[in-house]
Parts: structure tokens; sequence; C-alpha cells
């Protein structure tokens, strides 16, 4: 009884899982794109000298970028960069950062225009070593961003795109279709007049917005800590996506806009020519290999919205896609994602590196 009480006061008091993270160094620090590359020296001597190709993680919008890195050494399955690690594989991550209101003209084409590309060349100048090309895996909005940088910057060494529960349809995502309805006949404009007023989404209405997708969670939480006491690992694991949950930015002002306008109003997307300003994005265009995963449980985007990239990307050497039935963040880390979507994307890197 007394080891359970000394557990719960741990839990209430976000002291039991551990607060970790990877060895890394920051390579160089820009707003909005500071870039970190993981790994020892040793590691990144044997990478080069294996001539694995690196693999630039690219963060979801709103998202903090550790959530590639969450809680490493804490229990298994929690942290990518281990997972690339353990292949031979350096990993390199660009951290957008905060925004705020003075970060309300940032929009879509500043992050695949001018963000990620210099974090390409960066990455490729760091590494030195073998084939000049990196991977860009994103998870959720990640692999958008990643996806819109290979078709809009179509000169860039990029052998493969890798998107994990990213969202290629929003008409598939309720409630997103009767957003439509609603606010098609005014392309959205009292929606972009506020978000304008307000310079973006805020990181609290973020956070309140990705727990509410999993309201369910919220309401069984003290139940399942009770139920857990005895169980660290069930505990140390719902601490870290707490956390995760906790630290979660906001959106910058235009691109909220162009959210709303571009992927679920017009539905550029789906049909995958997207028009910004005088910038067109054609991720039909793409040739790189993709790699694809999605679930039926994921509770933010669709398993359909995820799977339509297969109709998409019909240019591309080799598109493939992946159910993995999971949560939104249960498809990037967790014990299913070790199981199932990481030894898929090794797989995936592997046949691509016969090319």
């Amino acid at each position: 009884m007394l080891s359970d009480l000394r557990t719960l006061a741990r839990v209430l008091t976000d002291d039991l899982a551990p607060s970790s993270a990877s060895e890394s160094v920051v390579l160089s620090e820009r707003p909005h794109a500071k870039l970190i590359r993981f790994g020892s020296a040793d590691q990144l001597r044997a990478a080069r000298e294996s001539g694995q190709v690196p693999v630039l993680l690219v963060p979801p919008l709103a998202v903090p970028a550790h959530c590639y890195d969450l809680a490493p050494g804490a229990q298994p399955g929690n942290s990518v960069v281990e997972f690339l690690l353990g292949t031979g594989t350096v990993p390199y991550v660009i951290d957008f950062g905060d925004v705020g209101y003075a970060d309300r003209r940032l929009g879509f084409e500043d992050y695949f225009g001018t963000f990620i590309p210099r974090a390409i060349g960066e990455v490729i100048d760091d590494f030195r070593a073998g084939p000049d090309a990196v991977d860009l895996m994103g998870w959720s909005l990640g692999g958008t961003l990643s996806l819109m940088t290979a078709a809009a910057q179509r000169d860039l060494p990029i052998r493969s795109v890798i998107t994990v529960g990213t969202p290629l349809n929003y008409q598939k995502i309720e409630p997103y279709p009767l957003l439509r309805r609603l606010l098609g006949p005014t392309q959205g404009k009292p929606v972009t007049y506020l978000l304008r007023a307000l310079g973006g989404i805020p990181s609290i209405a973020v956070q309140l917005a990705y727990r509410a997708s999993s309201w369910d969670r919220e309401l069984r939480k003290p139940q399942y800590i009770l139920a857990n006491l005895r169980d660290t690992d069930a505990l140390v694991r719902m601490q870290v996506i707490d956390r995760f949950q906790n630290s979660l930015p906001g959106y910058p002002g235009k691109v909220s806009e162009q959210m709303l306008v571009n992927l679920i109003l017009r539905d550029e997307i789906a049909r995958g020519e997207l028009h910004f300003g005088s910038v067109t994005v054609d991720l039909t265009s793409i040739t790189a290999p993709v790699f694809m995963a999605g679930s039926h449980r994921d509770a933010i985007v669709s398993h359909a919205a995820a799977e339509h990239g297969l109709s998409l990307f019909t240019d591309s050497v080799h598109a493939e896609f992946h159910t993995v039935e999971t949560s939104h963040l249960g498809l990037l880390t967790g014990a299913i994602a070790e199981q199932e979507t990481w030894p898929a994307i090794a797989a995936f890197r592997e046949e691509i590196g016969r090319y």
C-alpha cells in the first residue's frame, strides 16, 4: 500500500517518467529552423563509413521537435531517434520552435521554400559521406511539409519521403466535410478574419483540441492510474504522452488560413495541386519513393485520408502504404509502432537503397 501511494504521488507530481533526451548537437540555430544532429561522434563516424543515407526528421507544425525523441531509454518504443540510430542511421531534426503573434505572416511556402531546403543542404554538408541525399521523414503535418518540399523543390537531393499519419484528403476526415459546407460559400472569410486578428491558433487551443480528440482517454485517466499503480511502464508511457500534449505550440496565422482555405475548403491537397499565391505545388509530380502509414483507429487522420496518397503519387518510382492499427501518436511511437511501423520503415529504406 505504501509503495502504491508513493507511485501515485510521483504520477501526480509529474515525477515518474524520466526527463531524458538522446545525445545531440546543435548545428545551426536560426529563427524557426534550428538544426540538430543526434548520436555520438562514434555513431556519426560509423554511419559515414557505411554510406548510410541520413534522415531529416520534419516535425508537424504546432508540435515540438522532440516528438521524435520522447523519453529515450525510459522504455522501448518511445524514441524514433533511438530506432534510427539502432539501424546505423544518423537522424537530424529541424526544430521550428514556438510561434507567436510576431510570426503571423509565416506560411507554408516559408517552410517548404526556405526552412527545409536549407536544412537539407546543411545535413549534406555536415554528413560528408556516401550519396549526397537525405530521406525526409514526417509525422502528421510533418509529412505534408516533406511532400510539399519534394514537389516544390524538384532539384533537392531527396532520396525518399517517409510519412506517418499524414492527411492527404480532408474530405475524408470528420468534421471537415461539414466545415466545408458551412464555410464554403464565404471561402471561410469569417474564420480567416478571426485568425488574422489572433495572429494564428494559440498553443492552449491546440493542446485542448489534441486532448479532445482522445476525450475518452482523458475521462478514464483517474481510473487508469489507480488500476495501474503496480504497472510502472504503463504509467511512465501515460506521463510521457501527457508531457508531450502539454508542450504543443501554436500555428502561425498565415499557415492557419492556408490550412483552412487550401487544404479544407478548396480541397487542393486531395487533388494534388496546391496554390500559394504565385507558387504552385504539384504533389503528383513527386518521383522519389514514398512511404505512407495510417490507421483505422486514428482519431485525427482517418485511414482513408492517409491512404489517399496511393492515388496521388502515381509518378513515384515506388509508393507503399501500411495499415498499423493504433492511435495517431501510436503510429509514430509506442509498442505498436516499434513492432510494426518502424520495421516497415527500415524495410522500405533498405529496399530503396538497392535502386
